[in-house]
């Protein structure tokens, strides 16, 4: 993709000339790759294993390096312990010399590699840190005195960051930082987007490169089968029989440039369920494949699904990509009850009478990332006191939530955004009478669900920590106070 990014890179140059920022010294420490966690995913690799986090830290470096910054790139714990002057041994010593670099950006492994290897000087530094979190960490479950007393405490989680240094790989929560990824393709000139270069054919390719994701959807498949060749890309190992349905045609494992030919001929791809939220879908779609995906109902979160279980999140997952299906929609995306079999006959039928072009949305192209990337290295400063917000006056709009609803969806219900950033500014008892609630009593506590309001008693509730403030907390017993901006990314 290096045509694409140099291209948006250039397009950025008058840009970046005007507005200066210093060069930063930035380590990315790919921690899933380092020690035995590395070698399990090193091995699935090569058998069909994920590499959603991989395209978002190739995008990453290219935009780093773009942007002008001095990378460093390791997935070595011993290389990680010589860069940031670890003392020898596995004890709490503080690392020997200040800390070279301006920001990290990590994962969770590599988190606690960093909170072994500097000892006392973690917490110091911390706030340098940035974590590729695929799914988000919400803040009740982000701060472990919170989390261990109120039921959130999971694997995950519990390292009292800043929200915003959790960064995703789609729009989850403003809670956290958006970081994204690029989708193959993305930026074409309009030449290059020549119809015949974008001839389908009655095919199409499943999304699901592991036979146990195919478990269960025979009949789903059969009846696109009647109006499509399908085709499919699953691992196989030697010696082993396929237990795919005889009517798919498996082209094994392919490179991501065969991939793409593949997809560049399909009139859409097709979800299974599984796996959950990945970049793929976004890459169909900007190579002109529409995308035919299962609803779930009820919804998928960690009360019943075994993948969300013990992740830091409450989410509650509508279909296989939920962004896909909110954010981009009919008709490049099309969610269907996938064991109604007359619901997916007429959903592939519609299909085939739709043509789509090519689609990426803006946030998923180099100049989407590159613009967000700056503003996040530029602007985003945990290690002093003040609340970051980007917008010097933004406008704020304070919102009463109904009772179960979170202030994400509170806000997006009038065309707004919650910016966690503003909450201190409705975060006292005059908001409660500057919008009409007479409260007879008000308290102050630790509560990831204040400020609210709970209609019982006419209880009002103010928020004691910050680092609760949360967009993302609900519960049915409280109105969430929300504070609004309009979208401005």
């Amino acid at each position: 993709m290096s045509g694409s990014w140099i291209w948006a890179g250039r397009g950025m140059k008058p840009y970046r000339s005007k507005t200066a920022s210093p060069q930063m010294k930035v380590l990315l420490y790919l921690g899933a790759l380092a020690g035995d966690a590395g070698q399990r995913f090193e091995a699935m690799v090569d058998r069909g294993g994920p590499l959603g986090e991989l395209v978002q830290w190739a995008d990453l470096s290219a935009c780093l390096t773009i942007l002008g910054h001095n990378l460093t790139f390791s997935t070595s714990q011993r290389q990680l312990h010589r860069l940031i002057g670890a003392a020898p041994g596995q004890g709490s010593c503080p690392i020997q010399r200040p800390l070279t670099f301006d920001l990290i950006y990590t994962d969770y492994h590599g988190l606690a590699h960093l909170h072994r290897a500097m000892g006392l000087a973690f917490q110091h530094y911390q706030c340098r840190f940035r974590i590729l979190d695929s799914f988000g960490t919400e803040p009740a479950f982000n701060l472990a005195s919170y989390a261990h007393l109120h039921g959130y405490k999971t694997l995950w989680g519990s390292w009292g960051l800043q929200p915003r240094q959790y960064m995703t790989m789609f729009p989850h929560t403003p809670d956290n930082s958006f970081l994204g990824f690029v989708g193959e393709d993305a930026v074409k000139t309009k030449e290059e987007f020549k119809p015949e270069s974008y001839k389908k054919d009655n095919i199409a390719v499943i999304y699901g490169k592991q036979e146990y994701m195919w478990q269960g959807k025979s009949d789903y498949l059969e009846v696109i089968s009647q109006k499509l060749e399908i085709h499919a890309t699953v691992y196989q190992p030697p010696g082993h029989a396929s237990s795919l349905p005889s009517f798919i045609k498996n082209h094994g494992l392919l490179t991501q440039e065969n991939f793409l030919q593949l997809l560049r001929r399909a009139k859409v791809f097709v979800g299974l369920g599984f796996p959950y939220e990945g970049p793929a879908p976004v890459e169909a779609v900007a190579l002109g494949c529409m995308f035919l995906q299962p609803r779930f109902d009820p919804p998928h979160s960690s009360h019943n699904d075994g993948f969300y279980k013990g992740k830091p999140t409450t989410r509650q997952i509508s279909s296989q990509h939920p962004y896909a299906e909110r954010f981009v929609g009919k008709p490049f995306v099309w969610t269907v009850d996938v064991t109604n079999g007359t619901d997916v006959r007429e959903a592939v039928e519609s299909i085939l009478k739709t043509q789509v072009r090519p689609f990426t949305p803006p946030e998923f192209t180099c100049v989407g990332m590159l613009e967000r990337m700056r503003r996040y290295v530029t602007q985003q400063n945990f290690c002093g006191n003040s609340t970051a917000v980007w917008d010097p006056e933004p406008v704020l709009k304070v919102l009463l939530g109904q009772l179960g609803q979170s202030c994400v969806d509170v806000c997006r219900r009038s065309a707004l955004t919650c910016d966690p950033a503003l909450f201190h500014r409705l975060n006292t008892p005059d908001t409660f009478t500057r919008i009409g609630l007479g409260c007879s009593s008000t308290v102050q506590e630790v509560n990831h669900l204040f400020p609210s309001y709970s209609p019982w008693g006419r209880l009002c509730g103010l928020q004691q920590e910050p680092l609760l403030f949360s967009c993302a907390g609900l519960d049915s017993s409280h109105r969430r106070l929300c504070p609004c901006r309009s979208r401005y990314e």
